[in-house]
């Protein structure tokens, strides 16, 4: 007891102690004189919004953005109240070019692939282009080889369409649609389709891979390889950023993902109808990319690549509009003066004509697209050519333009053109 007693008082005298030394101290600050040398007692820290002392250093206030940096994000404007750098300015960048990072998703349809049946067979002639090939009426004949009633000229690409076909100890024999037999090689059509269809104009550009590859790390040829990503021919990516190179545009498909124009074709779509094409219903083919694009109501409707013509034998740019449309059509032609690129083709199917002798159609002797191969017509896969077939009406119009200016626009330059 005599000990909680004497620890009872000791508390008691140490608190008066310690109020009557905080008041001598608070007196002897109040009543310092107005010029006198401050305390060197221990001052309270100041708050952050207390004014310091003027400084070379910039200020950190809720207002000035010298100093934060921005929660990523699109800036159009000046946020004041922090500063837009690092993946802020990477997403703005995106956003002002009208790409997004990371992609949107991409919403589309594929073409389907029994747009590609046709009630048609088709015949090559496996031979030299120079050799003239004899028709024969019967298939005996044919065998034989003897009693040709008539000629087919030699040229590049020669099939025909047939209706009956007899394979033999000699060969294969069909006969064509025009009732003549001939020694030819059935082929094999592709179904493949390469377009694209859309219910709302897509958030970004896409495009096709033209060759496989892995791609690039960085917009150079000297980055080095992605070695984790493979992309196959023909598939189909939305593109993140646009990058002019040097010697080539380059395409981000992914991070650390480039792909250049050579391995790639862009769809590079603008809904804003040319100069010159009233409404919004038109057909646009970007020759530099090899891609057409069909724009219904101001949106884009439909996609894929294509094949144009090939020098000298170019697509002429312009505003055309469709004037006939042909469930099938035989076409024929040469344009050298030796007529050393003679093509006789029979029952091409889904042409349009546009400008004289060039039309939309489907090329089913083609296997590849996305490159210059024709005498100008624009060529297509067989169910994309159905596709843009059952859309177009006669009077629709047609914008072909080449970005990069290599297609000549003098008209005085082109003929009539052809497949």
């Amino acid at each position: 007891m005599k000990n909680f007693k004497i620890f009872f008082v000791s508390i008691i005298l140490s608190g008066y102690i310690l109020m009557t030394t905080s008041q001598s101290t608070f007196s002897q600050e109040n009543s310092q004189p107005a010029n006198s040398e401050p305390s060197k007692s221990v001052q309270f820290t100041p708050s952050i919004t207390v004014t310091p002392p003027p400084s070379d250093e910039p200020k950190s206030t809720p207002n000035n953005n010298n100093d934060a940096i921005c929660f990523p994000d699109v800036y159009p404007t000046d946020p004041e109240i922090c500063n837009p750098l690092g993946p802020s300015e990477y997403l703005t960048d995106l956003a002002k070019k009208g790409l997004h990072y990371p992609p949107l998703p991409f919403i589309s349809g594929k073409v389907d692939e029994n747009l590609s049946v046709v009630p048609y067979q088709y015949a090559k002639l496996n031979v030299e282009n120079s050799e003239v090939i004899p028709l024969y009426a019967t298939f005996e004949d044919a065998e034989a080889g003897t009693n040709p009633i008539e000629y087919l000229s030699g040229g590049t690409i020669r099939y025909v369409s047939f209706t009956n076909r007899i394979d033999s100890g000699s060969g294969h024999f069909v006969q064509s649609k025009k009732g003549v037999w001939l020694r030819a090689s059935p082929a094999a059509v592709s179904s493949t389709t390469l377009g694209r269809t859309f219910k709302t104009t897509p958030a970004q550009y896409f495009g096709w891979v033209f060759e496989g590859l892995n791609p690039y790390m960085k917009p150079d040829f000297n980055s080095g390889v992605n070695t984790t990503v493979y992309y196959n021919r023909e598939d189909v990516l939305p593109i993140l950023d646009i990058v002019e190179g040097k010697d080539t545009t380059w395409y981000q498909v992914g991070e650390n993902q480039w792909l250049d124009r050579i391995h790639f074709r862009a769809a590079l779509f603008n809904t804003t109808p040319p100069v010159g094409i009233p409404g919004g219903r038109w057909i646009e083919v970007d020759l530099f990319q090899q891609v057409v694009m069909v724009y219904e109501d101001y949106s884009l409707v439909y996609a894929a690549m294509i094949a144009s013509g090939m020098k000298p034998f170019y697509t002429q740019p312009g505003i055309f509009q469709i004037y006939e449309k042909k469930n099938t059509e035989d076409m024929t032609g040469s344009f050298e003066a030796d007529k050393s690129d003679y093509y006789y083709l029979e029952d091409v199917p889904f042409t349009m004509y546009f400008d004289q002798a060039r039309a939309f159609h489907g090329a089913y002797w083609r296997a590849w697209y996305g490159f210059e191969q024709s005498h100008g017509c624009i060529n297509m896969s067989i169910g994309d050519a159905h596709w843009l077939f059952d859309w177009a009406e006669v009077g629709d119009y047609t914008y072909i333009h080449d970005p990069s200016g290599v297609t000549p626009t003098d008209p005085s330059y082109y003929g009539q053109g052809g497949a």
